[in-house]
């Protein structure tokens, strides 16, 4: 046993270096082992955080290009605002206006009134680039066209216009120098009516050829004569030539034919004739404002530009001796077929195809109206001012002298030389903000004084002519808040002069004591009103709110005992209007 424990004990003893170094070779493969699988865990973790830096350096990237571009469509949103802003005030039409322009042609003035929107029919020109409703790029019109080396734009609204008078007068426009008093049956009603006659449609054309550009205008409503039943079943409105002219401009002269606004007409802009650029009131009655100098009628001009800042010229333009009824004539000096040797009698007769109250009158020659106008821009604010002289002849039979059997020999004429000064003045005082005054006074110019019936002369009781002094004025101011917003207010005014003869008992003339109540010494009208573009696009047209509120009151010079010193009325005008693009 003894020996046997021995040997166990020796083969134990010899064992353990072996399993030591069993151990030893176990313990450095784990350890082997441990190290390849620690290692390829570190590398991840290396390879991991090279890959989130990268990750947030294309964060801070798209993040910084994110901020650029909302900064790019800021600055995009802006600058469309502002043309959107630019193109809005280009839109005119101020009148008449009036009035989708853009860019003026060469031909006319490139500066269009702010609160030209609203009044005046467009008056377009050469097509651009504007920032259309919503942001988008604006289109040329859809109704431009070519023809040849010829543009074409046509151009016009469609008008709804309401009317409220509290003296019924008739009609959408107002005949001033008529206002019913209160002691007559028409001067104890009101009045409201309905009417789309002052809808107009149009074409301007614009061609160049070589150094010379031609401008043409074309422009009809609807407020012609109309038949004996107008008002009653048909509404047959008739259309009537507002304007027909051409404009040729070379270098520094121009040359214009046509019929057109006369020059005594305000202008916004230079000499130009194109409606934009003519101040005739924010009004939507289609007489405009009391005692604005106007006419439309057939003309020749020529116009020097000195300067870019200059304009003068001299027109020659249709004339219309005027002797209204409201003038008293001596005995035996009617008697010619034409009432009063030929004078316009300014009857408004607008149911009549032939004019029968209005003879065709025997001009001596045309009215000759000299004109400057002086435009800048001091500090960014346009200025205009102009001055206009006009000269007027009147001549007539003097059937006191002429025996009764008339013949080449024995007899005798009567004339008379007449004329007046204008002046305007347009200033923008402050961004949007102008103010507007004109000015006008004549011996003999009475008919230039629209819509007042006044007249330009009597007739003394030895048959000679001798002309009535009459003065003419508007003071206002126009302000567009907004793009979409005008705001007018004026005041105004006109007088004629009194002139007559006493024949023993008998007195002739204007404004003697126990003249008619239509020999008007004084009129004067407040106006205000808003005009609102509700909605544009410039593929469609655009749609405007126009409204007005207008006070007239005119005062004659011969007043009955117990009778109204003044007649006087109150007028509200609605106006929808839609605008071809």
């Amino acid at each position: 046993m003894r020996a046997f424990a021995a040997v166990v004990l020796s083969l134990s003893l010899a064992a353990v270096p072996l399993l030591a170094n069993d151990a030893k070779d176990a313990g450095t493969e784990e350890s082997r082992v441990t190290t390849a699988a620690d290692k390829p865990k570190e590398t991840t973790r290396s390879e991991n955080a090279v890959i989130e830096s990268e990750m947030q350096d294309l964060r801070s990237l798209v993040e910084e290009q994110k901020q650029e571009l909302e900064a790019q469509r800021a600055a995009l949103k802006a600058q469309q605002l502002k043309m959107e802003a630019l193109e809005e005030k280009l839109v005119t039409t101020p009148s008449e206006p009036a009035s989708n322009p853009v860019t003026a042609s060469p031909a006319t003035s490139a500066v269009t009134p702010v609160a030209e929107i609203g009044v005046t029919p467009r008056t377009l020109s050469n097509a651009a680039a504007i920032p259309a409703q919503g942001g988008e790029a604006e289109k040329p019109s859809p109704l431009y066209f070519k023809i040849g080396a010829a543009e074409f734009y046509p151009l016009g609204f469609m008008d709804m216009t309401g009317v409220f008078r509290t003296t019924n007068l008739g009609g959408i426009g107002t005949n001033f120098g008529s206002i019913n008093f209160s002691n007559t049956i028409p001067g104890r009603l009101s009045e409201f009516r309905f009417s789309t006659q002052n809808s107009r449609i149009g074409l301007r054309t614009h061609a160049k050829f070589g150094e010379a550009d031609v401008t043409g205008y074309l422009e009809a409503d609807f407020l012609g004569y109309l038949p004996p039943n107008g008002n009653d079943t048909s509404n047959s409105n008739s259309l009537r030539m507002r304007l027909y002219w051409v404009n040729y401009k070379r270098g520094k002269i121009e040359v214009f034919g046509g019929q057109s606004w006369s020059f005594m007409t305000p202008n916004r802009n230079g000499l130009s004739a194109m409606p934009g650029d003519l101040f005739y009131s924010q009004d939507v009655d289609t007489n405009y404002q009391l005692g604005l100098t106007w006419a439309r009628q057939t003309s020749f001009r020529v116009i020097v530009h000195p300067t870019n800042n200059w304009s003068l010229g001299v027109a020659l333009e249709n004339p219309q001796q005027t002797l209204p009824s409201s003038v008293t004539v001596p005995s035996g000096t009617t008697s010619t077929a034409n009432s009063f040797q030929g004078f316009d009698s300014n009857s408004g007769n607008t149911s009549s195809s032939t004019g029968v109250n209005n003879p065709n009158v025997p001009n001596l020659h045309p009215d000759v109206i000299l004109k400057t106008a002086f435009d800048a821009k001091p500090g960014g604010h346009q200025v205009h001012f102009d001055v206009a002289g006009l000269f007027r002849s009147f001549k007539a039979v003097n059937l006191i002298a002429t025996p009764s059997s008339i013949t080449q020999a024995n007899t005798v004429t009567t004339t008379i030389h007449g004329g007046g000064v204008a002046g305007t003045m347009n200033i923008e005082l402050v961004k949007n903000l102008r103010l507007i005054t004109t000015a006008f006074y004549s011996y003999g110019g009475g008919r230039y004084i629209a819509s007042t019936g006044g007249p330009d002369l009597i007739i003394r009781p030895n048959g000679t002519l001798s002309g009535i002094h009459s003065g003419s004025g508007i003071g206002g101011l126009e302000y567009q808040p907004n793009p979409k917003t005008v705001i007018y207010a004026y005041y105004s005014g006109a007088y004629f002069g009194r002139n007559f003869d006493l024949t023993g008992t008998t007195y002739t003339g204007y404004g003697f004591p126990g003249s008619g109540n239509n020999n008007n010494r004084y009129l004067y009208e407040p106006t205000f009103g808003i005009h609102y573009m509700m909605w544009r696009n410039p593929n469609y047209g655009d749609l405007r709110l126009m409204t007005q509120y207008s006070y007239v009151s005119r005062t004659p010079w011969y007043v009955a005992p117990g009778t109204p010193a003044t007649a006087h009325t109150s007028m509200i005008y609605i106006n929808l209007r839609y605008d071809l693009p």
